[in-house]
């Protein structure tokens, strides 16, 4: 665990960080973010001590790492810059082996673990341990740049913009990687971007910087939908919630207060009740809220007695969803179910919500319709 206690950077009067708080936990991808001189990069390399603080704590583990030995600590993190930082002079498995042999490791193991972690990036360990930097493309470079941050096998990898020089494609397969490699190895990853594209990719959490300040540090999905800031807001883009639909749940779509009934409640009662609250469908629950059943208005109309309670012409769903469904996967049940609503249930099928076409449509509609076209929209009388 990293924790930044009251950190500050000053160089004379130019005051870079102010009195920032934030903790960086085991085994997560914190992204850095914001634009030119907000101070990403200066708390990137306060981490390893290339940059020391005015004042405050930077705590690893709860240790301060100004009471550490600065090249012991800079040995036992991984760092990736977007130039790689390899030696020219140097083949790939020089390159990679440079630390592992500072610290005398055994050369089997060196040797061994050179193998592995070639294979880790994806290039033939045959192919490339003999080549040097300038025989490789931009791609390969950086993917090197990566195996070699890995091959003490540190606890904390810092990257300080990558993948940012290569060109689209190689750095999409680059950050498939780099969570492939996450998701298999846990390390902490401390990464610094410009792209709010990339952070919300690769990110567990994202920190967005502005003149030195914490803005919001938070997942990529709260920081999408709940920007704490109006330069959060523009930052991000009011539509960019739409690159990343997954993020977009039923919770945040769905009727709230959807119109329910018992089953033991008489037919025309339920009857009446829809008139009332324009509805023409009932969602049925028990005393504990859980869902039972759904009633329609054609149901009632067909039945010999409206005197009878509900329950002997309710029917069970076709389908329901769960708050965190996302809205791709709730127009794959309205497609392939042909259904008109989707009720939404927790774990104890307790009734939380109702997801309409209507609801969709509207969740749908703001992505092409900004709120001043929407406010306009709804006071046309029709």
């Amino acid at each position: 665990m990293i924790e930044f206690r009251n950190v500050t950077k000053s160089y004379k009067s130019n005051e870079v960080l102010k009195n920032i708080n934030f903790t960086i936990y085991d085994g997560e991808i914190v992204v850095l973010i914001g634009p030119s001189g907000c101070g990403k990069t200066t708390t990137l390399k306060m981490i390893n001590r290339l940059i020391e603080p005015t004042s405050g704590e930077i705590l690893i583990n709860g240790e301060n790492i100004l009471e550490k030995d600065p090249i012991a600590l800079r040995r036992s993190m991984g760092y990736v810059i977007q130039q790689t930082g390899l030696f020219p002079h140097m083949t790939v498995r020089q390159n990679i082996e440079v630390i592992p042999k500072l610290e005398k490791k055994p050369a089997s193991e060196i040797s061994q673990n050179t193998q592995r972690l070639m294979k880790m990036v994806d290039l033939d360990p045959e192919k490339f341990l003999d080549r040097y930097p300038i025989q490789l493309s931009g791609g390969q470079l950086q993917r090197i740049g990566v195996a070699r941050a890995f091959a003490t096998n540190p606890d904390i990898i810092l990257m300080d913009e990558p993948f940012s020089a290569l060109d689209p494609i190689t750095r999409s397969g680059l950050q498939d990687a780099l969570v492939s490699l996450q998701t298999r190895m846990k390390k902490t990853i401390v990464f610094v971007t410009h792209d709010m594209d990339e952070a919300v990719k690769i990110a567990d959490r994202i920190c967005i910087m502005y003149q030195g300040d914490i803005l919001q540090y938070d997942k990529p999905e709260e920081i999408l939908k709940n920007p704490a800031h109006g330069f959060v807001s523009e930052f991000v883009g009011k539509n960019r919630i739409w690159s990343n639909p997954e993020y977009i749940r039923a919770d945040d779509i769905m009727i709230t207060a959807p119109v329910t009934t018992e089953a033991d409640i008489p037919m025309f009662k339920c009857m009446e009740k829809m008139r009332l609250q324009k509805v023409n469908s009932l969602m049925v629950v028990d005393q504990m809220g859980r869902l039972v059943g759904v009633v329609k208005a054609a149901h009632i109309l067909r039945a010999a007695d409206r005197e009878a309670p509900v329950e002997k012409v309710m029917v069970q769903p076709k389908l329901t969803a769960k708050p965190e469904t996302s809205i791709v996967e709730l127009l794959q049940m309205v497609r392939r179910y042909d259904v008109s609503s989707i009720p939404v249930v927790d774990r104890e099928n307790i009734l939380r919500g109702l997801v309409t076409n209507t609801s969709l449509v509207t969740a749908l509609s703001n992505q092409f319709l900004d709120e001043e076209m929407i406010e306009q929209l709804g006071e046309v009388e029709v």
